[in-house]
């Protein structure tokens, strides 16, 4: 790499050392469980405006993040999970949402069968991703999303209401 890059790449190291600069509005809460949620919310905004622009590879990894990231919101919001534990296992994840009664074991092993299958083929471009598969990822998301966050005390703390 030449100088220039070099630099680049430790600005950029810098910027995640240093103390917070310009805070993404919408995520600047203190409690790790809306940090999460309002991710999620976020994916799901941008998924939107990606599939309306024809990023379907982007949109199918958006769509299972956000479904991730609000597994991972109830897990902290019902203290199943703490703030700092990572699971760093898509199965494991979609198996502590089951644990915790979230959904049924089945829905979280066809949800890991779901990630294994398709977003690791789509991702590394094993396939080719199609506006019908971006479409239903999305699609899938949001409704597991809201059917998620509607069943927490805090749904009022969703952006995905505003």
């Amino acid at each position: 790499m030449n100088d220039e890059i070099r630099d680049q790449l430790i600005a950029a190291e810098r910027t995640f050392e240093g103390s917070p600069g310009t805070i993404e509005e919408g995520l600047d809460v203190d409690d790790a469980e809306l940090v999460q949620l309002r991710r999620a919310c976020r994916l799901l905004e941008v998924g939107s405006t990606l599939l309306d622009q024809g990023y379907y590879t982007v949109v199918i990894e958006s769509a299972f993040v956000a479904i991730e990231r609000t597994i991972q919101f109830r897990l902290i919001h019902d203290g199943a999970m703490s703030p700092e534990e990572v699971i760093s296992s898509h199965r494991r994840l979609y198996q502590r949402g089951a644990e915790i009664g979230l959904y049924d074991d089945a829905f979280g092993d066809d949800l890991a069968e779901l990630w294994n299958r398709n977003r690791t083929k789509t991702y590394y471009r094993l396939g080719i991703a199609t506006k019908e598969q971006a479409e239903a990822m999305h699609r899938l998301a949001a409704d597991v999303h809201r059917h998620l966050v509607d069943m927490s005390r805090v749904s009022h703390e969703c952006l995905c209401r505003e």
